[in-house]
């Protein structure tokens, strides 16, 4: 009999440990990568693998809730980003970092960006990777310089470039118009030349967003070739694609030559309104180096021009801000005779397109205002030279019939020092003639240097006024993820609602909100001081509860996903940034990949005993509408330190959190 009781009860523990094993809340399924970029030159011959990142994910529309339906064969796409190295200024980024100031231009202004709001004791490191790229060889960096950085980019003039980003759809390129010469329409498309070899080997580019027929993001201009160098036509512009039509969303305010022909635009997120992709961003109006401040008097700021010598290690050919000027302030100019206003900076309005499935563009404000003028505030800080207006609109949603934007835009603090600060902008009417914009309350930011937050943003807004953002502390205070109600006295830190889970001084974003009020992100999961922290994604449901996931309750999709066996599918992933979720519950990740399994299924496990090189992935998790366990991943007291590759990944999650980067429904 004790032996029957023995088998009997082992048996148990087989079945139980069997449904377990099976019983995870979240599906997770790897994105294909197709990107183009392996197969382009580059001066740096290397192994390692790209950098698979997510940005969003399809809308799932009237569709049902996976966490009541069957959705093993769903279709939503994955919108994402192949990476061959370091960015130094992401093509994704209004103004790099959200450092108004506009002087992340060389080594040192990202040093100096990092000494004061990360703090890292690293910082060195750091600027050297985003400036000169990944693997770039120490003391040795003009020599031999790593994959991607700011130094090749801003050298392009002379050097040339090779394409260092690729948006995809579920991991397939996407081509833009700037592949087309014929798509270039500036006034001034005569001086620009031919392009220098092939236009897809030197266009950056991301996809923001899939919309029934329509696909959107950011590119760059291709790079072209003339008797005087290099030039683009712009750093950046927003684009659509719909029905064999590849369109550029140029800049809604055309004041001036260098607006119109080298102003950037972005667009970063879209709803269909009336049949028509509704297209909300950011789009340049004047041009932010050289300019009238509140008081009329002319201002010019010289440190947005970097030094030759920073870009090239040689003193030709020379940057000159005499030159630079006229950039500005010469209408006869040649814009591409000149390297200089290839670092022409901007101020930036809140802007929308709409664009219907012909490709018919129609452009218009969000911001308030006209002429060197948007919502009451001159282009340049009458105060500061270094400060100028900017706002963007990073996500829509429509709210009875109406579209709601959110983001973020500037105010002058105490009349004291421009400042970004999240705020949504309300349409007036269906014509979208006037928006009225309105600060998130609580996120107020303060003169002096104790203030609390440097910037606040807002990522994410849904049907039902729910916004979703993040709120960076002053100098090296953590950025910290939000939600907000509109009509809320206050919006609400999630270090506060959910303090187990994001602990005191911990940084963390919210990506994304679905209209069941779910929200995406990532949190910090260590908490060293001085050092880059180790992310993980998270979900938080500050609405009702979905399938288990219990209402006001959050958790790291790592447990999520965890199935308790090692030997699973599961155990493969360790999931880092959720970037976006739709409403059938599918959320947008990009995730460290083990191909031969880590060695258990603890939080910090190893990857093949610390030997064997992780890869950077975009994932798709998928709920499951069958009875789930939470599991949640042990913790592992002696966390592994020796890890092999990925130093990218870490490199570019970190940088995308301290941008208040994506934000997609």
């Amino acid at each position: 009999m004790p032996h029957k009781m023995l088998k009997l009860s082992t048996l148990a523990i087989l079945v139980a440990g069997a449904s377990q094993a099976s019983a995870a809340v979240y599906d997770i399924q790897q994105v294909n990568e197709n990107s183009t970029l392996v197969d382009q030159p580059y001066p740096v011959q290397s192994d390692r693998a790209l950098t698979y990142v997510s940005t969003g994910i399809e809308s799932s529309g009237s569709d049902a809730s996976c966490f009541t339906t069957d959705c093993t064969n769903n279709t939503y796409k994955v919108t994402g980003q192949a990476l061959r190295g370091s960015q130094g200024k992401p093509l994704e980024e209004t103004v790099a970092y959200n450092a108004n100031e506009q002087h992340v231009n060389d080594e040192s202004s990202l040093w100096n960006y990092c000494s004061y709001n990360l703090g890292y004791e690293s910082c060195k490191d750091w600027a050297k990777r985003e400036f000169f790229g990944v693997g770039y060889t120490d003391e040795q960096e003009w020599e031999q310089p790593g994959l991607g950085g700011l130094q090749k980019k801003s050298a392009a003039w002379v050097k040339g470039y090779s394409s260092n980003s690729q948006g995809l759809v579920d991991g397939t390129p996407v081509t833009t118009f700037a592949s087309d010469s014929s798509k270039y329409d500036g006034s001034q498309k005569g001086n620009l030349g031919n392009f220098d070899g092939s236009a897809e080997e030197s266009i950056d580019s991301t996809v923001n967003g899939v919309v029934g027929d329509f696909v959107y993001g950011i590119t760059s201009s291709a790079l072209f070739k003339n008797d005087h160098g290099k030039p683009r036509a712009f750093d950046k512009r927003g684009f659509v694609n719909v029905g064999g039509n590849d369109i550029a969303l140029d800049p809604v305010a055309a004041a001036s030559p260098l607006v119109s022909n080298m102003g950037q635009t972005q667009a970063n997120a879209g709803v269909l309104f009336n049949d028509q992709l509704l297209v909300v961003g950011s789009s340049a109006y004047s041009p932010s180096f050289y300019g009238k401040d509140g008081n009329g008097n002319l201002r010019q700021d010289e440190d947005k021009l970097p030094n030759v010598e920073d870009i090239l290690n040689t003193g030709t050919p020379t940057l000159d801000f005499n030159r630079f000027k006229t950039c500005a302030t010469n209408s006869s100019t040649n814009l591409y005779a000149n390297w200089e206003c290839q670092f022409s900076t901007f101020a930036n309005e809140a802007a929308f397109w709409l664009v219907d499935a012909n490709g018919v563009v129609k452009p218009g404000s969000i911001s308030a205002g006209s002429g060197e003028q948007r919502d009451g505030l001159a282009v340049i800080d009458r105060d500061n030279e270094d400060l100028s207006f900017q706002a963007s609109a990073k996500s829509v949603a429509l709210v009875d019939g109406l579209p709601l934007a959110a983001g973020y835009s500037t105010s002058n603090v105490r009349d004291d020092f421009y400042a970004m600060q999240a705020a949504y902008f309300k349409a007036d009417n269906a014509d979208l003639t006037s928006w009225k914009r309105t600060f998130v309350p609580g996120l107020s930011i303060k003169p002096g240097d104790d203030r609390d937050f440097t910037y606040t943003i807002a990522n994410a807004v849904n049907n039902q006024s729910m916004i979703v953002g993040d709120a960076k502390g002053n100098g090296e205070k953590p950025l910290r993820a939000y939600v907000y109600k509109i009509g809320d006295s206050s919006a609400q830190f999630l270090d506060k609602l959910v303090p187990n889970l994001f602990f005191k001084d911990s940084n963390s974003h919210a990506s994304a909100v679905n209209n069941h009020d779910q929200v995406v992100g990532w949190v910090d999961t260590t908490n060293g001081t001085k050092v880059e922290r180790k992310h993980r994604a998270f979900t938080y449901i500050a609405g009702d509860a979905q399938g288990v996931l219990a209402s006001k309750k959050a958790w790291l999709l790592d447990d999520l996903i965890n199935d308790g066996k090692q030997d699973s599918k599961a155990n493969k992933y360790r999931i880092i940034n959720a970037t976006g979720i739709n409403d059938a519950g599918v959320i947008s990740a990009t995730a460290l990949y083990c191909e031969s399994g880590y060695d258990n299924t603890s939080q910090n496990s190893y990857c093949g005993g610390g030997n064997e090189v992780e890869k950077y992935v975009s994932v798709k998790l998928v709920p499951k509408n069958t009875d789930a366990t939470i599991q949640p991943r042990e913790k592992q007291d002696d966390e592994p330190v020796k890890r092999s590759g990925g130093s990218l990944g870490i490199l570019a999650l970190t940088a995308l959190g301290f941008i208040g980067f994506r934000r997609r429904k």
